[in-house]
C-alpha cells in the first residue's frame, strides 16, 4: 500500500472501534503503517519506561520566527518553502532550537507535543551519552578489550576488538545491515528484539534468536582487522549498553532515566521497547517527545551541561574525516555513536532510518529535530534536501 503526506488524505489506520485497517506484525515500521506506528509504540510492542523524575520541567523560552516560507529546495533541487519540504519529505514533528530557546515547531500526522515518537537509531547517540558519563567516572576503559567486560565474547567475532571499536563502529564483526532480507542480522534483530515474529514460512531448519543477547554470541565471524575501517551495524550499540548494564548492575532504561532523563528537566518520560529478556533495545527502541529530542539536543550544544562530560564531547567531535564518507555526507564521519557532518563546523547528528534527525551545531548555536516517517529506510535525495534546509534555516535565523 503507498503511504500519504501529511497534505494528502490518509487512509484510517486504527480509526473506529474495532478498527477496519490495522497495522500488521510484519510490516508495521513499513508505508503506510509507519506514519501511525512511530507515534504509538507502546500500543504496538512490550516497552519499558524511561522515567522523567519528580523534578521541575526545563522549561524552553520561546523567541518564535515564522519559516513556513523560507525558500529552500526540494529533494530534486528545484525552489520550495520549508513548509513545502517538511510535507514532501514525511514529517511528523519539526523542532528549531536557536541559543536555547525555540525559534520554530510544527507538528503533522496527528503528532502533538505530548506523543512519543520513536527515534530509530538516534536511540544510539542517547545511549552513548550515558556510556560518556559511566566513562567519566572510571566505570568503563574505552581502550581496553570488549572482554574484559563481556567474558562471553571471547568466543565471537568481538574477541580482540577494544571497546572504543566498538564505539565507532570500526570493529572487523561480520554483521549485515540490510533492512530488506528478513534473514540478515539485522533481520534477525527484528525477531530478537520482538518487534517483529518469525516470518511465516520462513526455513524451519533456521535458528531464530529468542533475545538480542544470544544474537549477540552466535556472531562468530570477522570480515576485515579490528579498526581497520568504518561499517554502520546496529549491533555495536547493544554491545556497548550490555556493558553499561555489567559494570553498573542497573537495567539500561533505569540508566537512561537516572543518568540523563532526570537530569535533562523532561516533559515527558520516554520509553524503550524490549525483548523477552527484558533488555531494551539500545540501537533503536527509543521513544520520547519532539522537544525532548530538542533537550537533549541543547544539552549536547551545552558542551554536556555538567551532565555527560565535555571531554567527552570534545571528543566525539573529532572523527577521522576521510573523502566519500558516506552518500549524505561525502565529508562526514563517525566517532562514539555520533555522525559528525564535516571536519570544520564538526556539527553532531544523530541520525535514524525512515528520516529521524537531530543536528547540533556549535557555530550557529542551533539544534534542529525532524522526526519523519520516509516510505523507505533511507532515502539521499530526502536527507540531503533536509540538510541544506538546516543551513538555510541558520542563515535566516543568524
Amino acid at each position: 500500500m503507498q503511504s500519504y503526506r501529511n497534505s494528502e488524505p490518509a487512509p484510517p489506520i486504527m480509526q473506529g472501534s474495532p478498527p477496519k485497517m490495522a497495522p500488521p506484525r510484519l510490516d508495521w515500521d513499513r508505508p503506510p503503517w509507519n506514519r501511525w506506528a512511530f507515534q504509538h509504540i507502546r500500543e504496538l510492542l512490550p516497552t519499558v519506561e524511561v522515567w522523567r523524575g519528580n523534578g521541575h520541567r526545563h522549561r524552553l523560552e520561546r523567541a518564535e520566527v515564522d519559516l513556513d516560507q523560507l525558500p529552500v529546495s526540494d529533494s530534486t533541487g528545484a525552489p520550495t518553502t520549508l513548509a513545502g519540504l517538511l510535507d514532501e519529505t514525511y514529517t511528523d514533528g519539526f523542532l528549531v532550537l536557536r541559543d536555547g530557546k525555540v525559534a520554530y515547531e510544527r507538528y503533522f500526522n496527528g503528532m502533538t507535543d505530548r506523543t512519543l515518537h520513536l527515534s530509530q537509531s538516534m536511540a544510539k547517540s542517547v545511549t552513548a551519552s550515558v556510556f560518556g558519563i559511566l566513562v567519566g567516572r572510571g566505570l568503563i576503559d574505552p581502550a581496553l578489550p570488549v572482554t574484559t567486560y563481556l567474558p562471553e565474547l571471547a568466543a565471537t567475532g568481538w574477541a580482540g576488538a577494544s571497546v572504543q571499536h566498538v564505539l565507532d563502529m570500526t570493529s572487523g564483526v561480520r554483521f549485515s545491515e540490510e533492512y530488506t532480507d528478513p534473514y540478515s542480522d539485522v533481520g534477525q534483530v527484528d525477531v530478537a528484539s520482538g518487534w517483529k515474529p518469525v516470518p511465516p514460512g520462513s526455513d524451519p531448519a533456521f535458528r531464530w534468536p529468542s533475545h538480542i543477547f544470544e544474537l549477540i554470541v552466535g556472531l562468530k565471524e570477522t570480515s576485515r582487522p579490528h579498526g581497520a575501517a568504518f561499517e554502520y551495524r546496529s549491533i555495536e550499540t547493544d554491545v556497548l549498553a550490555f556493558i553499561m548494564e555489567r559494570v553498573s548492575g542497573k537495567r539500561l532504561a533505569r540508566l537512561i532515566s537516572e543518568e540523563l532523563w532526570q537530569k535533562l528537566g523532561a516533559d515527558e518520560s520516554a520509553c524503550f521497547t524490549v525483548d523477552s529478556a527484558g533488555y531494551a533495545l539500545a540501537d533503536g527502541g527509543f521513544n520520547a517527545t519532539l522537544r525532548d529530542y530538542g533537550r537533549f539536543g541543547q544539552l549536547i550544544l551545552d558542551n554536556g551541561g555538567g551532565v555527560v562530560p565535555a571531554d567527552w564531547i570534545e571528543a566525539t567531535r573529532n572523527g577521522g574525516h576521510g573523502p566519500d564518507f558516506n552518500d549524505s555526507l561525502p565529508e562526514g564521519s563517525y566517532r562514539n555513536q555520533f555522525w559528525i557532518e564535516d571536519p570544520r563546523s564538526r556539527a553532531l547528528m544523530c541520525r535514524g532510518v525512515f528520516g529521524q534527525l537531530i543536528h547540533i551545531d556549535w557555530d550557529t548555536r542551533m539544534v534542529v529535530v525532524k522526526l519523519s516517517t520516509y516510505p523507505d529506510f533511507s532515502n539521499i535525495a530526502y536527507s540531503v534536501a533536509t540538510l541544506k534546509a538546516v543551513h538555510a534555516i541558520a542563515k535566516a535565523l543568524a
